[in-house]
């Protein structure tokens, strides 16, 4: 072999070699830094998905600082092929659409019906950034099988690329033509038709349902319930008890979902650990809010571990000036006024008890009931932030089936 050859084959090695070692640091680093509680079954399953999902943002960011590529498209590239459909349910007709030119899938069931069909429109997570058709096809799968209920999974667009209000914009306009067309495309009764969805999805159907319920003038379909799977509600408050208890636990750590909340406002970064602090509400809008998100709202056995009432600190005008779009209801919609809220459908709410939103759940099912809303409410005492990603293989959670089945009972008394 060539001499200078040798010296590049061997130069490219060490630096490979050197770039693997760097990864396993840098994984290792942050797997260290999360809290994988004993209640949650099976923790060796849940450190191994997070030291996964940590290596693919690292890979992301690393090339990202090379120039070689974006993470944000990295990141959503693998997840897509790592939570590709793997096949096709015998009872059901797949398809992909378009719908107010927004990209959907739906998912008619194949057997007669005596009726007209349920529907639900269905609103990935993904905190606004990652997340597509393909992640939770097998999930739409499972609902639309054992449901017996058409299910359009809506493809809605992402930040970077996009801010608020695009993600709402597309949710509204693809839920407004299903709505049109369900009857006479579909078969499905536009009466009985659902809006859901899981994390940033379960953000969008709150806030779309509150946005209809606004503009409805009696003449409008609107939806009939809302389905929201441990959904992230505010911005206000990052020190509920349940971001307290679980801040380092995986698959959402407390200051990830401050990031997310940025990126889908403006990717203003700077004020990260402004928000986490507190520090970007005025006093008089925290006052405001505590009659919502006080602790004192929540059953006493979500204030019991680890827990510790803070003190709001002084706020920062400017922090304030450049997140206060966040304050408003349509990204935080547990801070929405009492008559927009009661004009919301009922609501089926799943939390889950590892998870740094299950307080926003809780609190918004607790608001609308109070309300006269009916919720009915679900919590998953050993369920963890994305968990009905996890039904199958040998990294399945028991509970992820448990969860969705809770979902698939709801859908089934529509």
């Amino acid at each position: 072999m060539d001499v200078g050859l040798a010296i590049l084959v061997i130069g490219v090695a060490a630096a490979a070699a050197a770039f693997c070692l760097l990864l396993v640091g840098l994984v290792y680093s942050e797997a260290m830094n999360c809290d994988v509680p004993s209640g949650v079954e099976s923790p060796t399953k849940l450190h191994a998905i997070h030291c996964f999902l940590v290596g693919m943002a690292m890979v992301g960011r690393i090339l990202e600082r090379l120039g070689l590529c974006d993470q944000s498209r990295l990141v959503r590239w693998l997840a897509d092929r790592s939570l590709r459909r793997r096949g096709q349910r015998a009872g059901l007709r797949i398809k992909n659409a378009t719908f107010a030119g927004v990209p959907v899938r739906v998912y008619e069931p194949t057997a007669a019906s005596a009726g007209k069909r349920r529907g639900l429109v269905y609103f990935h997570g993904g905190g606004w950034v990652v997340g597509s058709l393909e992640t939770v096809d097998d999930l739409c799968q499972y609902i639309a099988e054992k449901s017996e209920a058409t299910v359009v999974s809506v493809s809605y667009r992402l930040a970077p690329e996009h801010r608020y209000p695009a993600h709402l914009d597309d949710c509204e306009a693809a839920t407004r033509h299903f709505l049109t067309v369900a009857e006479a495309s579909f078969g499905v009764d536009p009466r009985r038709v659902a809006v859901g969805g899981d994390s940033a999805g379960g953000n969008l159907a709150a806030a779309l349902c509150q946005r209809l319920a606004k503009k409805e003038n009696g003449h409008l379909l609107a939806p009939c319930a809302q389905v929201l799977i441990y959904p992230a509600l505010q911005m206000a408050d990052f020190s509920l008890p349940s971001y307290q208890q679980n801040h380092a636990v995986p698959l959402l750590l407390r200051g990830r979902m401050a990031f997310y909340f940025l990126h889908y406002l403006n990717g203003d970064m700077s004020v990260c650990q402004d928000v986490l602090e507190g520090r970007h509400v005025p006093a008089e809008l925290m006052l405001r809010y505590r009659k919502w998100l006080s602790p004192d709202n929540l059953p006493a056995e979500f204030r019991a571990r680890g827990f510790c009432q803070q003190t709001p600190p002084g706020h920062d005008g400017e922090v304030y000036h450049i997140i206060k779009a966040g304050l408003e209801p349509e990204v935080s919609p547990l801070l929405a006024e009492d008559d927009v809220v009661r004009s919301t459908p009922p609501a089926f709410i799943l939390t889950c008890e590892y998870d740094v939103l299950r307080d926003d759940g809780i609190l918004y099912a607790k608001r609308l009931k109070d309300l006269g809303v009916p919720v009915t409410w679900q919590h998953i005492p050993d369920g963890f932030h994305g968990i009905i990603n996890f039904r199958k293989g040998w990294l399945s959670f028991p509970s992820a089936e448990r969860a969705l089945d809770s979902v698939v009972r709801y859908l089934e008394n529509l």
